[in-house]
């Protein structure tokens, strides 16, 4: 477009490269301005001189930012950097006078943001603001060479590293950590802070100053994936001083890495990575006053390609857990202030800055990434949570990223990784309940189409049980009504009166469970060592209890029903192999996923340390150890020998191929042995929890959706707990409750699955659930249990020693999955 005249003024149209935005900017003024939609830097699409893309980009200039009449009108500014960045500093008109230049007490930036779009920012030297005025065309970016020669003397020496691979020249930068921490020590002495200031202030001025600072060997490229070549220790020593020292050099230091962010190039080094991976731990970030430029930087970060990205994840595996923990909690700060705004005028409009959470979001899943691929892990997965997304239309954000087409978009479900597990669970049981509308109108839908009258029986999934037959009677009630087993569940035991209020369908579970799983029934063995249930190998006619395994499973994660399960963490893997059921191919393999002796560990502790024995043997594997590629396997009394791979019988286990030998062992008793029961099983899951959500659960979220959470807070059980022949005031109570707290955590754990059936607590807490003590005549009875309601009841006791005996007697001798 030709350059138009405005007052006398020559404007010129710019155009941001990433989401075509446009915006009218003068002639004269430097041309970086940000793009308030979307955060890149425009480009000059009018008359003057060509400005490529990538030539604007590598501009190592600050900029004015004009006013724009029309965004005025509306009642908004173009928020950037830079007028963020005038209000830091110390000219600022206004300013406190009692503020000290150089205070030694800890301080924060100031949280207030300039609304002065149009104000010139003061050109910096060396990380220092110049307060006299300079012309719009002033250079504010020093080159390497100018930026050396105006460095402390202090900080540098008259020589310079030349890389030969990316031809750069690196100042030298000789400070180490001793002598960083006697500048702090002597300056906090003298009260005179401006060495710390220059190094701060040039070290964090450039890419280049930070590689050359924090980089081990600044000629050396360190291209491994494996070793970032970065002084991590003297990273977080120059940070965890940083927030000590006076708020000018804090000032400084955010005026100088705003200086390095603007220098922004594409294709980025390994250098600029460094850089990123440096400054991502900046603790000023934790200040919401800071956000506009840390929005900039994780913008930056989440904009590299995926080599780059490929780079960092590996680099922030090499990081300690506490440096990436606090990094973690930075960005959950950021995400969740940005959501919801504790003082909203503090921070641009959430349209002028919609990218800030998705930039955030992106950064975090690279860190979630190293987190992964790290054994053992940097932090708990759980971590990764923001319990602040569960205030979230959480619908809304699930149906965005399933129909991408109509509701194009970021979602946070692309990154399941942040949304809690009581989130997930809210996604979930919602979809479930759109899929129980469904089904019951269907059924509707028939009962009209049959002319029939429709009954409100027709609306749930209805289970008549006769407690004699209470296997084959499940069996073929779920069988005859697969089509609903989405509908809300309801058990009747035949001949026996009663309203099924929940209390029947977890009586229900129990006694089915329990006698599935006992040993005599053969359907699962067990490993008293582990603590947890296996399938059996053995091979059976029909293997509809498996199915029927899986369907209890999905039917208590559909209605929020907690099972008192004992299955290791692999068996959960398989059931997420795939986590969506082939569509409409029964040959599909399902079930089946790479495992390792440590998942073998899980299920047989004892054959997993032979074989890690095996692996670590130093003599003479094939003479000692006398193995060949078979296994033996004991079904009702006989022992079956069955080959790992063709002509097994024939080849002996050696030092060379004992790592083969293992992994097809490990295959065998985990995957291939059990296939068609942990198919049927596999099915019988999915049958009823068949859903998309499922692809963002992990193998450990679905274990809590059946089981309940692990944690447990006694404290917690207290508050919900409700009496029927007491009071909170009674002896007995109290008595009752501080035993219970003085109890170890496996005695707590006992007593839960006494009194409830499950040694774990609802996903979102004991606030979840109710719990009840009864009182009742006769203190030489034992407490006793009512697990279909969580209900104690419990004996008047007349000394605290008698309570504590009592109660201790009970919760060691309750069996199976807690009944009375």
């Amino acid at each position: 477009m030709a350059t138009t005249q405005n007052n006398g003024e020559q404007i010129r149209l710019i155009e941001c490269p990433i989401c075509d935005h446009k915006a009218k900017q003068q002639v004269n003024s430097p041309p970086r301005t940000i793009c308030p939609k979307c955060g890149n830097f425009y480009v000059d699409s009018g008359e003057g001189p060509p400005q490529p893309r990538r030539l604007v980009r590598e501009r190592q200039e600050r900029k004015n930012i004009p006013e724009n009449e029309e965004r005025n009108k509306q009642g908004g500014r173009l928020q950037t950097i830079s007028n963020f960045f005038q209000n830091l500093g110390s000219n600022k008109k206004g300013k406190n006078k009692t503020d000290k230049p150089y205070n030694s007490a800890r301080s924060q930036p100031s949280s207030s943001m300039s609304e002065d779009s149009s104000s010139e920012l003061p050109p910096i030297t060396n990380g220092q603001m110049i307060n006299q005025k300079r012309s719009p065309n002033f250079q504010l970016s020093l080159t390497s060479k100018s930026r050396e020669s105006l460095s402390p003397r202090s900080l540098r020496s008259d020589k310079a590293t030349l890389s030969p691979q990316n031809r750069h020249i690196y100042p030298v930068r000789t400070k180490n950590i001793d002598q960083f921490l006697d500048d702090i020590k002597n300056a906090k002495e003298k009260d005179n802070w401006k060495i710390v200031q220059d190094f701060y202030s040039t070290t964090f001025d450039s890419f280049m100053e930070i590689n050359a600072v924090f980089k081990r060997d600044p000629g050396k490229e360190y291209k491994s994936t494996e070793d970032p070549g970065l002084k991590m220790d003297f990273v977080q020593i120059v940070f965890d001083n940083l927030l000590d020292t006076p708020q000018e050099i804090q000032k400084a230091t955010l005026k100088a890495t705003i200086n390095s962010l603007l220098k922004d190039k594409r294709p980025h080094t390994k250098d600029d990575l460094r850089a990123y991976l440096v400054l991502m731990q900046n603790p000023q970030f934790e200040s919401a006053s800071t956000y506009v430029i840390f929005a900039h930087m994780l913008r930056q970060i989440a904009a590299l390609n995926d080599h780059d990205h490929h780079f960092l994840v590996h680099w922030i595996r090499r990081l300690k857990s506490v440096p990436v923990r606090k990094l973690i909690k930075r960005l959950h700060s950021f995400i969740s202030i940005r959501l919801f705004p504790p003082r909203p005028q503090d921070l641009p409009p959430m349209q002028k800055c919609s990218w800030w959470v998705p930039s955030a979001t992106k950064v975090m899943a690279l860190i979630n990434a190293a987190n992964n691929l790290s054994s053992p892990l940097l932090v708990p997965f759980y971590e990764f949570y923001n319990p602040t997304l569960d205030h979230l239309d959480l619908m809304a954000e699930y149906y965005t990223w399933q129909n991408p087409s109509s509701c194009a978009g970021f979602s946070f479900c692309q990154y399941p990784f942040i949304l809690s597990i009581t989130a997930k669970r809210t996604i979930l049981q919602r979809d479930s309940e759109q899929q129980m509308i469904i089904m019951a109108r269907r059924s509707l839908v028939a009962k009209v189409q049959r002319r029939q009258l429709p009954d409100v029986g027709m609306l749930f999934l209805n289970l008549n049980i006769r407690r004699a037959y209470l296997v084959s009677d499940s069996l073929n009630e779920i069988a005859e009504k697969q089509h609903d087993l989405k509908k809300k569940l309801k058990v009747t035991f035949v001949g026996e009166p009663g309203l099924d209020m929940g209390g029947l369908t977890k009586e229900w579970f129990l006694l089915l469970l329990r006698q599935i799983f006992h040993s005599d029934y053969g359907m699962f063995t067990y490993d008293k060592k582990a603590g947890v249930h296996w399938f059996s190998s053995a091979q059976c006619e029909t293997y509809q209890e498996f199915n029927l395994v899986g369907v209890l499973m999905g039917l208590a994660v559909y209605n929020s029903i907690i099972l008192d399960i004992r299955f290791p963490a692999c068996c959960y893997k398989k059931l997420l192999s795939p986590a969506v059921v082939p569509y409409n191919n029964p040959r599909a393999v399902v079930g089946v996923t790479p495992l390792t002796v440590n998942d073998l560990k899980t299920v047989q502790p004892e054959v997993a340390s032979g074989l890690k024995d095996l692996l670590l043997y130093d003599g003479d594997v094939e003479d000692d150890f006398g193995l060949t590629f078979q296994v033996s396997q004991s079904e009702f009394g006989s022992v079956k020998t069955v080959e790992l791979k063709p002509g097994g019988a024939d080849i002996s286990v050696t030092k060379a191929n004992r790592e083969e030998y293992v992994q097809l062992y490990v295959d065998w008793v985990l995957n291939r042995s059990i296939y068609p029961q942990f198919q049927a099983f596999y099915h019988g899951f999915h049958s009823v929890c068949a859903s998309n959500a499922l692809i963002m659960l992990r193998p450990q979220e679905v274990e809590m959706l059946v089981c309940g959470n692990p944690n447990l807070d006694m404290k917690e059980l207290k508050k919900v707990t409700v009496y029927d022949g007491y009071s909170s005031n009674d002896p007995a109570i109290k008595n009752f409750w501080d035993i219970l707290f003085s109890f170890p955590l496996d005695l707590q754990k006992k007593f839960l699955l006494f009194t409830t059936g499950s040694d774990r607590i609802p996903i979102g807490g004991m606030s979840e659930m109710q719990f009840k003590i009864s009182r009742v005549s006769g203190s030489d009875l034992l407490p006793m249990a009512h697990t279909c309601f969580n209900q104690l009841v419990l004996p008047g006791y007349k000394s605290k020693k008698s309570l504590r005996q009592k109660l201790l007697t009970a919760i060691e001798n309750a069996e199976g999955f807690g009944l009375e």
